[in-house]
């Protein structure tokens, strides 16, 4: 608490200086604010000082008079439902405002290879734009807007620095395929796969896949775009399944301007939520309670290994930004860096990023150049944290059930480690390393030129390249598996690149004084290839983890053993496209929107090799017609949709016949060839309304949607002796259907000249089910002693996705053996992970130069089924000398119960979280020849959450897939989520 003290002492301290800026003469300024067309008077529009914090309201005839400092140079009007405005004061000091009716209706949006006026989009979009992002230690760009937007629900895998994450737009569609929506970042789109390196088990279990989001720094980015419905999607044809997200990334200033800003904070984190172990007399009294042998058991100390392992944990973050141009030029260069640790010790993120936008203009604006590059290089910090370590456990596990009574070092200062079943987690800390390093660079130049003033042809190159090398060791000397008296090495090297090649055309004539129509044509083709290489070794002669890992030499390893290999892959993949569009808008108020795309893959059979994916879309501006009560609504649009999209989310080569020669020199199969493989199919429904009340004060959006996804991507077990184990198909007698609404809620609760409060809803209600023979496809592996085989989830007809199927458990019996209903039958319990509902919540306040912000998350009706009490939390863990929960010791289970799988360990995971809470302070800076703005701000993350949930956080998701098939709901081990106090400074020069 010393360093939170310090850094609050330097902040108000500073406050202090800093204010001082803000003292000036005064002088008084009047005027009134009318409507540039009517020439009515607006009575309590808001005038402000730019600036300062001196401000007023114009009275029933329009009419204001404002005290302002003498040297204050502009005036920012605004009104709800006008377009706000900023006037000169020059050396009169009366200023009268004329202003133009528009809203945020007018903002623009960006959709696929283009933009549309929120009043004209026909499609599902949700936009947020910087203002409306989350706050707090931001390590990727999809925590911006987690919980922000209607359908759309983000859950990290866990809570540590670069976790992976699952991303759900409008549900889950596809049993085996990626369902995470498709990044496009300022006209490329992403490869939708991990970059990093490594995962592959080591020894300990598999570990989850890094988030290869990790390298767009989020103070880089202007806006996010989210397209949910197929007929915003479908642009994107074969990708466009499970919603596209578009990021747009700032600009520079141009008009001859420029600026520099700076951004920084430091933070401290700590573990949100401990497991309520026993202590160490609690201990010694349970283990003579059950019977157990406390004298060979008790080692006579008081070791808390939670507080080993944990820590608070620092982030440091610096963002430096510098913009400038002239008429026809403008360019922002960036420089971003950030520390996080994480509340495990050896865990942590580095990120080191350079960003460059540029736009030239030429040939009378005829010509325009557009480049963007990003340049990051991320270095992960791992501890030893897998997803299926068994009962021994892997860090996390080992410090749960590590005897309390056993000291971490012996007399002799060595570590005490029982035995490979009793780890020691400090050990595991110290003689283990696993580290990576990820270097991307994302680049595109693109040229448009204006052919005829309605005919524009663009060009577009992108590229996304990224290297990635992961070093993990373990010593000799660690007890832990296989790794005992061994040691081991694994180094991974992986090579991921994509290009993009694009040309369209646009042509666009107004028809009329208030119709118009925009015709898009265009191909595009991108490649994608992915290599790699790895050096695995063992029976290392060497205890020291860095030497193994620095100086690897043939001669630090003894007697080759079956773990000592090397290894290489290499795949490429394309993706040949054309689409086209139509926008038609009649009279302001009939839009029509027709899209097709028509995509070609590599991954698929030759006699399926294009997909077609269109989409149309109808709105009708209800709010323009003569007979619709105007007095009553703002703004009212209907929106109708449908369109089909694809999915193409699986390995490589799964369409081809593969061949080797065998030992006979003969040609044998690999794997069998599919020409008929093709993409799953998406088709979706949406009917949405938008609407506005209240002049404006009140927008919001309802849509309601129904998707059906068929040609399901399955991989088959064929029957042996076969060349190859499974194969794969597309499944045609089953779909996925989604089906839900959403509300969305924009409300100015409060619009003063000194005080304003909006308000944000969103609310999502989502209904899945399988519907067809889909077959009996089991997953959510479940891990433990005694637990071989054992599963949690089965996807089936008539049943939600990953729906839970399992025994139904009703308690201890006098003997203290489980009891289960139905005679012990395995059957679906109505559970799912999947959420029913889900809701945000926001708040920003501003008073004066005070702004205040707090953000709710909430989700309700999922079930996450906690593999950690069920490997761990037994009454026959505690008889065997392991450390359990305090309520595993009077729950009533024998000794020698068996730790079944069953809805015993299911658990509703409903949550409502504070998710961030920000408080700021802007120092008026008018009078300074320094700054342009300065502000101040303390934010939270995490503060409290509220669940019935007994795990470490009811947000998880372990990777607990069974023969490949993905899990979700699943916790086991999970890196446990922190609680963040961060302190910050933004200031433009």
């Amino acid at each position: 608490m010393s360093q939170i003290t310090y850094v609050l002492r330097g902040s108000l301290l500073a406050l202090c200086v800093l204010v001082s800026f803000g003292l000036s003469a005064q002088r008084t300024v009047s005027g009134t604010v009318t409507d540039v067309e009517t020439g009515e008077a607006l009575i309590g529009a808001n005038i402000l000082a730019k600036g300062t914090s001196a401000g007023t309201t114009t009275d029933i005839d329009g009419s204001y008079s404002l005290e302002v400092p003498d040297d204050a140079t502009t005036l920012v009007v605004s009104y709800i439902g006008y377009v706000t405005q900023e006037v000169e004061i020059g050396a009169s000091n009366v200023v009268d405002v004329s202003l133009q009716s528009g809203s945020v209706l007018d903002e623009v949006v960006v959709v696929g290879y283009g933009t549309v006026k929120k009043r004209d989009a026909t499609g599902a979009v949700a936009t947020l734009k910087a203002e409306d992002f989350n706050v707090g230690v931001i390590n990727s760009p999809e925590q911006l807007i987690q919980g922000r937007a209607p359908g759309v629900q983000i859950t990290s895998s866990s809570g540590e620095p670069g976790a992976g994450v699952n991303i759900r737009i409008r549900g889950t569609s596809s049993v085996r395929s990626n369902n995470n929506p498709l990044f496009v970042v300022d006209g490329v789109p992403l490869n939708s796969g991990s970059i990093s390196a490594g995962g592959s088990d080591s020894g300990a279990g598999v570990s989850s896949a890094r988030n290869p989001l990790n390298f767009i720094n989020p103070a880089d980015i202007e806006s996010i775009d989210i397209l949910k419905d197929a007929s915003a999607t479908a642009i994107y044809g074969s990708r466009g399944a499970n919603g596209v997200v578009l990021i747009t990334t700032k600009s520079g200033l141009g008009k001859a301007g420029q600026g520099v800003s700076y951004s920084g904070n430091v933070g401290f984190s700590e573990v949100t939520r401990r497991y309520d172990l026993l202590s160490a007399d609690e201990y010694r009294s349970a283990l003579s309670e059950i019977g157990a042998n406390v004298a060979e058991l008790d080692q006579g100390a008081d070791t808390d290994w939670q507080d080993e392992i944990f820590r608070t944990a620092l982030t440091t973050e610096h963002n430096l930004a510098f913009g400038g141009g002239s008429d026809n030029s403008s360019y922002r260069f960036s420089f971003g860096y950030l520390n996080q640790d994480g509340v495990v010790e050896n865990s942590g993120m580095t990120r080191y990023t350079g960003r460059l936008n540029s736009t030239h203009t030429m040939w009378d604006d005829r010509i325009t150049i557009n480049t963007f590059l990003t340049v990051a290089n991320v270095l992960d910090q791992n501890p030893l944290i897998t997803n299926n370590s068994g009962f021994e456990g892997d860090l996390l596990g080992a410090a749960l059930i590590a005897n309390p009574t056993q000291p971490v070092f012996d007399a002799d200062g060595e570590y005490i480690q029982p035995g490979v079943d009793r780890r020691n987690p400090v050990a595991i800390l110290d003689l283990s390393s696993d580290n990576t390093n990820t270097l991307r660079v994302l680049g595109s130049v693109s040229a448009g030129v204006k052919i005829t003033d309605n005919l524009t042809y663009r060009f577009n190159l992108g590229m996304d390249r990224s290297q990635s090398q992961r070093r993990f060791a373990a010593s000799p000397d660690l007890v832990f598996g296989n790794f005992t008296g061994r040691g081991y090495a694994r180094f991974d090297n992986n090579l991921n690149s994509s290009t993009l090649l694009e040309h369209t055309l646009n042509f666009s004539k107004d028809i009329g004084s208030s119709s118009s129509i925009d015709l898009l044509a265009g191909m595009s083709y991108q490649e994608f290839t992915v290599q790699g290489d790895y050096l695995q070794a063992t029976e290392f002669r060497v205890s020291d983890v860095q030497s193994i890992l620095n100086n690897l030499q043939s001669s630090d390893i003894g007697q080759a053993g079956n773990q000592n290999r090397i290894g290489s892959f290499r795949e490429k993949d394309e993706l040949q496209s054309f689409f086209g569009r139509v926008n038609y808008n009649i009279s302001d108020k009939y839009l029509l929107t027709a899209t097709v795309r028509a995509d070609g893959s590599t991954k698929f059979g030759e006699n399926n090799r294009y997909g077609i994916f269109p989409s149309a879309a109808f709105a009708w501006r209800l709010i323009d017609e003569p007979f619709f009560p105007e007095n009553l609504f703002y703004d009212f649009k209907l929106r109708v949709g449908y369109g089909v999209t694809g999915n193409q989310e699986i390995p490589n080569g799964l369409a081809i016949r593969r061949q080797r020669y065998g030992d006979n020199g003969a040609l044998n199969d690999v794997s069998f060839g599919n020409p008929d493989l093709q993409w799953e199919s998406t088709e979706q429904l949406n009917i949405g309304i938008d609407f506005g009340l209240s002049k404006g004060r009140i927008l919001g959006t309802l849509d309601f949607f129904r998707s059906s996804t068929n040609n399901l991507l399955i991989r088959q077990f064929s029957a042996q002796p076969a060349p190859t184990p499974f194969t794969w198909l597309n499944l045609t007698g089953a779909d996925v259907i989604n089906s839900g609404v959403e509300l969305g809620l924009g409300i100015v609760a409060v619009e003063k000249a000194d005080f304003r409060w909006n308000i944000d809803y969103n609310f999502t209600y989502i209904d899945n089910i399988v519907e067809g023979d889909i077959g009996l496809i089991n997953t959510g592996e479940v891990n433990g002693q005694g637990l071989t085989g054992a599963f949690a989830q089965r996807i089936a007809d008539g049943q939600p996705l990953y729906s839970y199927y399992l025994r139904t458990f009703e308690g201890f019996d006098a003997e203290g053996f489980n009891i289960y209903a139905d005679n012990e039958a395995v059957t679906f319990v109505d559970k799912s992970p999947l959420p029913d509902f889900t809701m945000g919540l926001s708040n920003s306040i501003v008073y004066k130069n005070w702004d205040f912000n707090f953000f709710f998350n909430a989700v309700f009706g999922t079930w996450v089924y906690n593999n950690t009490a069920n490997a761990f939390f037994t009454k026959g863990a505690l008889a065997n000398g392991r450390n359990v929960t305090k309520d595993v010791v009077t729950n009533g289970e024998s000794n020698i119960n068996a730790p079944d799988a069953s809805t015993r360990f299911l658990e509703d995971a409903s949550f409502i979280r504070l998710q961030n809470m920000s408080l700021g302070y802007s120092i008026p800076v008018e009078n300074s020849k320094v700054f342009q703005s300065l502000r101040f701000y303390i934010t939270a993350q995490n503060l409290f959450t509220i669940t019935e949930y007994t795990g470490q956080d009811p947000e998880v998701d372990t990777n607990k897939a069974l023969n490949d098939v993905p899990s979700l709901g699943m916790d086991y081990t999970a890196y446990p989520r922190a609680r963040t106090i961060l302190f910050g400074v933004n200031t433009t020069f």
